[in-house]
């Protein structure tokens, strides 16, 4: 396993991870007028492609891909999308971790399926199976699983306001 990709894929989890578990060091850094969530996100997109890189570079593409290639990227893809639809900028960054007044959403995905956009990602991962090896796909999807057992530990909706 080339270790440059491993790391390259494993890169967001520790900034997730202290920004869940630091939010008000991540708001002071960020500083006044700048909106930590939209910070975030920068930051975020900016890992989103080193890891994509890291996948490539290890990649053997062929094409056509195998049939199981396109529901599982078509329905992560769509749980993805629908959770930043439903949540926006600010709930998808940690917007409650920040002190944000975010609403409690109960429409599909969630309340149907448990952690929907990290469902969503680990079955746009496992698409991509033929593609990419294994080990590489099973570091990332490691990292959502400690992603899902950190955020687990405290429940969003004691701190978000239900929809009325």
């Amino acid at each position: 396993m080339g270790i440059a990709a491993a790391i390259g894929v494993l890169s967001p989890f520790p900034f997730y991870y202290w920004l869940w578990t630091s939010p008000q060091t991540w708001v002071a850094l960020c500083g006044n007028g700048r909106d930590p969530c939209k910070v975030m996100a920068y930051v975020a997109h900016f890992l989103k492609l080193i890891q994509f890189l890291s996948l490539v570079s290890v990649s053997t593409i062929s094409w056509p891909p195998p049939l199981y290639f396109w529901p599982l990227i078509a329905f992560g893809q769509f749980l993805n999308f629908r959770v930043y639809q439903l949540l926006g900028e600010a709930g998808t960054y940690y917007g409650v971790r920040f002190g944000k007044n975010i609403p409690w959403v109960t429409e599909f995905p969630f309340g149907y399926i448990k952690d929907p956009q990290y469902v969503g990602s680990i079955l746009s991962l496992f698409a991509c199976l033929s593609w990419v090896p294994f080990p590489y796909i099973f570091l990332w999807t490691l990292g959502y699983v400690f992603m899902i057992h950190v955020e687990s530990k405290e429940d969003p909706a004691t701190r978000a306001k239900p929809l009325s």
